[in-house]
């Protein structure tokens, strides 16, 4: 049961990025060849920390690993917020760019 998005605002699914927010670290960008493993794996975020993935280019699914489980399917351009301590990771095998902004 996906989701798909394409172009328009950031994609809140589980939230929207609190309005006091603001970005303190960026990594990447990334493709298909450098994503780290550990983003392909199930990780969360920090409490109080939410990411937003900024989808430039190709597409990506973006896994739920909770109890509600589903997955988003991604495609650039987009943005995609990410709650705070919520297990979830990234799949990625064709032509994609991301970045992503930490944000407290």
């Amino acid at each position: 049961m996906g989701r798909t998005s394409t172009g328009g605002g950031p994609i809140a699914p589980r939230g929207d990025l609190p309005l006091e927010s603001g970005a303190y670290r960026t990594i990447g960008p990334f493709d298909a060849a450098s994503l780290p493993a550990g983003l392909r794996a199930e990780h969360r975020l920090k409490e109080g920390t939410w990411g937003v993935i900024a989808l430039t280019e190709g597409s990506l699914r973006f896994v739920w690993d909770d109890e509600q489980g589903g997955v988003d399917e991604l495609s650039a351009p987009s943005q995609f917020i990410v709650p705070p301590q919520v297990p979830h990771h990234v799949e990625g095998e064709g032509p994609f760019e991301l970045t992503i902004a930490f944000h407290r």
